[in-house]
């Protein structure tokens, strides 16, 4: 009994070092996963793997931590499923490195983020001047996303002589989140939350079936409920 017990701290204590060893390492360490997929991954390689050749260990007690790790897993999943701060826990914020043609040296630091591997990112995704883009952010996984200025973007409006007024904001705004509203959202972008309670009244939604509510930059709100009335998906799971 105290063996077993033994294992099950040592597992706790090995998950919690190798997610806060993982966070420490940043994010192009992981490019493609996120830090919680990498942390999943390679101990439960490495369990499987003791399980295989080391014959030191007995069967049982590698069975153990095994099962203590997806037992970990599957709880902090679920977790993510239900909460929106366990998810951005777990899986980070996407961070934004450069803004209107300017690095922000302050977010790339703090990530421990080259420009070496900046450009390189860059470059996969056909940019090739920073100064040509409004907005580019590291992805949780690792990758990098961006949006190219209104008179770079392919067949532009620039290039047609139709640039518009200037988009109300850079990014989309998530305005809800699992039926919740994100105040702090609401707050930085000057938006009342009462506008938004008018909006869904608009469209017959209640509060609580909204899934996800985003304001998109071009000033149009997005809704989705949890209830999308499709009766024949395409792909269901």
């Amino acid at each position: 009994m105290a063996e077993h017990l033994e294992i099950i701290i040592r597992t706790l204590i090995a998950f919690t070092s190798l997610f806060l060893g993982a966070k420490l390492l940043g994010k192009q360490t992981i490019s493609q996963m996120t830090t919680f997929d990498f942390i999943a991954t390679i101990t439960l390689g490495s369990i499987t793997a003791n399980l295989a050749f080391n014959t030191s260990v007995p069967i049982h007690s590698v069975w153990i931590s095994f099962a203590m790790f997806v037992l970990i897993i599957y709880m902090v999943e679920y977790a993510a499923m239900k909460n929106r701060k366990a998810r951005k826990f777990f899986a980070g914020d996407p961070t934004v490195i450069i803004e209107n043609g300017k690095l922000l040296e302050a977010n790339m630091r703090k990530m421990r983020y080259t420009l070496d591997y900046m450009n390189q990112q860059l470059r996969e995704i056909n940019i090739f001047d920073v100064s040509e883009v409004l907005v580019a952010m590291v992805e949780p996984n690792g990758t990098l996303t961006a949006l190219k200025k209104q008179e770079f973007r392919e067949v532009t409006r620039g290039d047609l002589k139709l640039v518009s007024k200037a988009e109300k904001h850079i990014v989309p705004i998530e305005l809800m989140m699992d039926g919740v509203v994100i105040t702090r959202n609401l707050q930085e972008n000057n938006i009342e939350e009462q506008w938004l309670m008018d909006q869904l009244e608009k469209r017959g939604v209640l509060k609580k079936d909204v899934m996800y509510a985003v304001l998109a930059p071009n000033g149009k709100l997005y809704i989705d409920t949890y209830h999308d009335f499709i009766p024949q998906p395409i792909d269901k799971e």
